[in-house]
């Protein structure tokens, strides 16, 4: 059991917050979580040099709400993949492959710039060749078109993208919106958002390894948010994966990416064709301390990731069990 804040449902307009409006109580029990009246007041304008990426192309509706969220902060770059790149999590284009990258002058705010390459590729180029010496202040990725929450952040190029930027030492945070639409609504986001950002950046760890913060949205109009609150990674696995081809099918999703393929090439004598959707299966019972749970029940979640994938509960213990260690 632990004490925290609780806070009645935000006010519709921003010039409704009031410590009045709020009406903070202390209670027992509840879901720790942050007061968006807090994050407001203690927004800054700061200088920053930004990094900006996505899995779900340059063209995509969510990654042009980010440039326009972060531009408030400061300097940005834009380096997306020229197609969508979902689920490849933190692949790289390795071998001896042709990357084409292009300005793209027409595109803002900031410099935008596409690779046909993945999503952590794409990190790669910028550091590369636009932070050469010295790093961003901070890589961010999204706003994917789909929820990050649960197991899809260990599939998610959003994600590894972000990780591509903790690796290289750089302040690293995914952003996703559970609404995977090509016209999804991002007001949520771009509303929120700003005073998340403001928080995490003022109280990041120095010396942190690896650390990288996964962010994820309901999809519902700002006034219908519960409320900001920490969580971690819920669990959930997939079923009834592999379905056979039907193009017809497909091209009804509404998704972004996800669209009917074009100009496949034939199949070979012999070949039968899939395609990989399935039911996603929750393995938490409700446990209200998910992320993907809390999202359901219209809170935002923020939930501290590491690329360090050591688990130092299981080395501890065999290090114990045998005596080999500390």
């Amino acid at each position: 059991m632990f004490c925290c804040i609780v806070v009645e449902r935000f006010p519709t307009q921003p010039e409704d917050f009031s410590s009045k409006a709020l009406q903070i109580y202390e209670k027992k029990g509840r879901i720790p979580y942050l007061c968006r009246e807090n994050f407001i007041k203690n927004l800054k304008k700061e200088s920053m040099r930004i990094l900006i990426s996505n899995d779900d192309g340059y063209k995509a509706g969510g990654i042009h709400a980010l440039a326009r969220v972060m531009a408030e902060f400061g300097e940005v770059t834009v380096v997306a993949p020229k197609y969508h790149q979902s689920a490849m999590s933190m692949a790289v284009s390795l071998g001896l492959k042709r990357l084409a990258h292009k300005a793209l002058p027409e595109e803002g705010p900031g410099k935008w710039y596409y690779l046909d390459a993945t999503p952590a590729s794409c990190v790669k180029f910028g550091l590369e060749y636009f932070y050469e010496n010295r790093n961003p202040d901070l890589v961010i990725c999204g706003i994917n078109h789909g929820s990050n929450a649960s197991t899809a952040a260990n599939y998610s190029a959003t994600l590894g993208a972000t990780e591509e930027g903790a690796l290289n030492g750089c302040k690293a945070i995914g952003v996703s919106l559970c609404n995977f639409r090509p016209d999804a609504d991002f007001s949520t986001v771009e509303r929120y958002l700003p005073g998340i950002l403001t928080f995490l950046l003022e109280n990041w760890p120095e010396g942190r390894y690896g650390l990288l913060y996964n962010i994820n949205f309901p999809d519902v109009p700002p006034e219908r948010v519960e409320g900001i609150t920490f969580a971690r990674q819920g669990r959930g696995h997939w079923i009834r994966e592999f379905q056979p081809w039907d193009e017809e099918r497909l091209s009804s999703y509404e998704a972004t990416g996800f669209h009917a393929q074009k100009n496949l090439p034939p199949l070979e004598e012999g070949e039968s064709a899939f395609m990989m959707i399935g039911d996603f299966v929750d393995d938490e019972d409700g446990a209200m301390d998910a992320d993907h749970v809390l999202n359901h029940s219209n809170w935002i979640t923020i939930t501290p990731n590491c690329i360090d994938r050591t688990d130092y509960v299981e080395l501890k213990r065999l290090r114990v069990l045998t005596g080999t260690g500390l």
